[in-house]
């Protein structure tokens, strides 16, 4: 009898996760994103007249912050995306304290995973991330400010939901998608972390994510750089983007990549390298190496 029912409460507390569905692949569904995405776009240029205590390298701290939260929570994918899209709309339109920026942070994960998840956060355990430097009455406070301030248009599109159908605009191997997908996932969030990205749309971001985690994979330069213009070419295409802008926004992640891996690089003791193991120049394989 006891048997049963740790049987029933381990299958009562499994998540159910639906299955794909193609119908959200379709052409006209990539349309809807891209007209949607411009409502949800943050006044970068506001950010930096408006707030006067908050500087772009606190906006970054904190966006390293939420990430580990969303990693220690085990928190869907698009979470942390979503949180740090409302983030940047409410500093872009609201002046802060930066006393009170860890507190908006957490109001912006707890309402994001109750948009996205099916077991959201609590207000608990969020206070207990910012070492109850929050209290429970405060960041129910700073949610309902979040919201009036957003006007209560929280389903923004995030890169994530461009990853997808921007895979299926390229002719990838099943194995190869898999890896890709991986490295895209992990080049979006570098892309939220940066404030430099945060006057690119979503579909910017996920295009040139895309970009990079694909032709780091391609070994020796003119292969990469035949690619690379092929690709960049063909997803600014399917996104109804300047190609130019796409680059500019490729050249710029590569250049925060090469930043991250030097810097994990100088914290690792030096990896001797294994019998018949060659060196690349670019491999999004490195890019486990970086902590974000």
């Amino acid at each position: 009898m006891e048997a049963d029912r740790t049987v029933l409460c381990s299958e009562s507390s499994r998540v159910c996760q639906a299955r794909p569905d193609p119908c959200l692949l379709q052409a006209r569904v990539l349309t809807k994103l891209l007209e949607t995405e411009e409502r949800y776009l943050p006044n970068t240029g506001a950010f930096l007249s408006l707030q006067q205590e908050i500087q772009p390298h606190m906006r970054s701290r904190l966006a390293c912050w939420m990430l580990e939260v969303c990693e220690e929570e085990g928190c869907e994918k698009d979470v942390f995306p979503l949180a740090i899209s409302y983030l940047d709309r409410f500093l872009s339109a609201v002046p802060l304290e930066k006393s009170r920026l860890q507190l908006l942070g957490s109001a912006c994960l707890l309402l994001a995973s109750k948009l996205r998840e099916t077991q959201p956060l609590s207000v608990n355990s969020v206070c207990a991330y910012t070492a109850h430097s929050s209290r429970p009455g405060e960041l129910r406070t700073m949610e309902l400010l979040l919201l009036n301030k957003l006007h209560w248009n929280i389903a923004a599109p995030t890169a994530l939901e461009f990853v997808e159908h921007l895979i299926r605009a390229t002719s990838l191997a099943r194995v190869k998608e898999q890896v890709v997908r991986k490295h895209t996932e992990t080049f979006i969030a570098l892309c939220a972390i940066d404030c430099e990205f945060t006057s690119y749309p979503p579909s910017v971001i996920g295009a040139a994510s895309l970009v990079a985690a694909i032709t780091g994979l391609h070994d020796g330069q003119n292969e990469h750089c035949l690619v690379h213009r092929e690709l960049t070419d063909h997803l600014a295409r399917s996104i109804h983007c300047d190609p130019e802008c796409l680059r500019t926004c490729h050249e710029r992640l590569e250049a925060v990549l090469q930043a991250r891996l030097q810097q994990a690089r100088g914290r690792a003791p030096p990896r001797a390298a294994k019998s018949g193991e060659r060196e690349r120049s670019r491999t999004p394989t490195d890019i486990r190496d970086i902590r974000l």
